[in-house]
C-alpha cells in the first residue's frame, strides 16, 4: 500500500512571476531536462540527460543560474513518478527554485492535447516544459520529517499483514487437498507466520512512539480517535496521508482529494450516465476511510442514521450508501481537528 508524498499545493503568492521553464522527466536512475523561455512562440530547448547523483543536481542548477535569472523567477515542473523525484525536487526546493510536482495524469492529458504520439524522455521532458509555461502549476513544499517516518512504518505495516495473510491461507490449503500437512513444511510456515506477527507488533510499537515526536500530529491523532468508527491506526493513516489536514482548504476538497466525491457524466440528450466516484484520488486515503466506515455504520449514531436512511428508505445500493457515509465520516474528522475538538454524538 504504497503512496507518494503530496504534489503541488497553493504558494502564498498568488501570482509569482516566471521568466524560465524548466520541465524534468525522471527516472530510476537518470533524468532529462529541457527548458523554455516566457515567450508563447519560442520552442523549448534541446533536452540534457543527467544521472540521479549530487554532482547532476548542481550541474542542473548551475545550467538553470546560467540565465542570470534568480532561481524565485524559474518555475521546475516533474511528474511524482515513484518515489524517484523526492531527492530532486527536495534540492531544488532547498535551492531556492520553484518546484511543482504534478500529477502524472496531467502530463498524459497536456500531451494528447498537443497530439502528440511519440514518447521519450527527451520529448517528455520538453512537453513538461510547455506545460510549466502554458498553466504555471501550484509549486510544491517537502513534507515534515515525521511524514516520512510515519508513512514508511505505515506501509510496510500494510504489506507484512498482506504476507502474513498469504502464509495462512497457504497453511490452510495444506490440509484442504491431501487432510494432512507434511509437519516440517507446516512448522515452517507457523515460524513465518510468528515472525511476522511479532514484526506487526514492533511496528505498532514504532508507529505510536513517532506520531508522539510531533505534538500537534499526536493530538489530532486523540481528537480522530474520538470519533466512533476511527481507530488509532486509521488516524495515524489519516493525519499522515493529509498531511495533518492541511493538504486541503475545506472539507470538500479533501472529500475530493480522497476521490469519493461523485463524478456526473451529463451531455445532451445522449449521455446519462449515473455518477459514481471513480478512480481519481488518493487511492489509499479512499480505501482506509472506506474501510473505516464499515464500523462506523454500526457503532456511529451520526454514520448509522444516515446509512440507514440511503439504505432503507430510499433504497440506495449497498456501496453508493457506504461511499455516502464514508463522505460524511471524512467530514467528521476534518471538523474535529481544524476546530480542535473532540466528537460529540450528540451534536445535533
Amino acid at each position: 500500500m504504497s503512496q507518494n508524498p503530496p504534489v503541488s499545493t497553493p504558494c502564498v503568492n498568488a501570482k509569482p512571476i516566471y521568466k524560465l521553464f524548466c520541465g524534468i522527466d525522471i527516472a530510476a536512475k537518470t533524468f532529462t531536462a529541457a527548458t523554455c523561455k516566457l515567450d508563447d512562440e519560442e520552442e523549448p530547448s534541446k533536452a540534457t540527460n543527467y544521472k540521479q547523483t549530487s554532482q547532476d543536481f548542481e550541474a542542473l542548477q548551475n545550467h538553470l543560474l546560467q540565465n542570470q535569472l534568480p532561481p524565485s523567477q524559474i518555475l521546475i515542473v516533474m511528474e511524482a513518478t515513484g518515489n524517484y523525484w523526492v531527492e530532486l525536487a527536495s534540492f531544488l526546493h532547498n535551492s531556492n527554485f520553484v518546484v511543482s510536482v504534478i500529477n502524472p495524469s496531467r502530463m498524459h492529458g497536456f500531451a494528447k492535447s498537443l497530439l502528440l504520439r511519440s514518447k521519450n524522455d527527451e520529448l517528455d521532458a520538453q512537453t513538461l516544459a510547455r506545460l510549466a509555461r502554458a498553466h504555471k502549476p501550484a509549486c510544491w513544499t517537502p513534507p515534515p520529517a515525521i511524514y516520512h517516518e510515519l508513512l514508511q512504518r505505515l506501509n510496510q505495516r500494510a504489506d507484512l499483514l498482506e504476507i502474513r495473510q498469504q502464509l495462512k491461507n497457504q497453511l490452510h490449503a495444506l490440509t484442504v487437498g491431501t487432510g494432512t500437512a507434511v509437519p516440517a513444511v507446516a512448522t515452517r510456515f507457523e515460524s513465518l507466520i510468528e515472525t511476522l506477527s511479532q514484526q506487526l507488533k514492533e511496528l505498532d510499537d514504532e508507529i505510536k512512539t513517532s506520531i508522539k515526536k510531533e505534538e500537534k500530529w499526536a493530538k489530532s491523532a486523540a481528537l480522530l480517535e474520538s470519533v466512533t468508527g476511527i481507530g488509532w491506526l486509521t488516524a495515524c493513516w489519516l493525519v499522515t496521508l493529509t498531511l495533518n489536514f492541511t493538504t486541503c482548504s475545506k472539507a470538500e476538497s479533501l472529500v475530493h482529494y480522497a476521490g469519493l466525491a461523485p463524478v456526473v457524466r451529463k451531455s445532451g440528450s445522449s449521455v446519462r450516465g449515473r455518477p459514481m466516484i471513480g478512480y481519481g484520488g488518493n487511492g489509499t486515503l479512499r480505501a482506509i476511510v472506506y474501510m473505516a466506515v464499515m464500523s462506523a455504520i454500526r457503532f456511529n449514531p451520526a454514520i448509522k442514521a444516515q446509512y440507514e436512511r440511503l439504505f432503507n428508505q430510499k433504497g440506495k445500493p449497498h456501496k453508493v450508501a457506504r461511499c455516502a457515509c464514508a463522505r460524511k465520516l471524512l467530514h467528521l474528522a476534518f471538523a474535529v481537528v481544524t476546530k480542535q475538538k473532540p466528537f460529540d454524538p450528540e451534536y445535533a
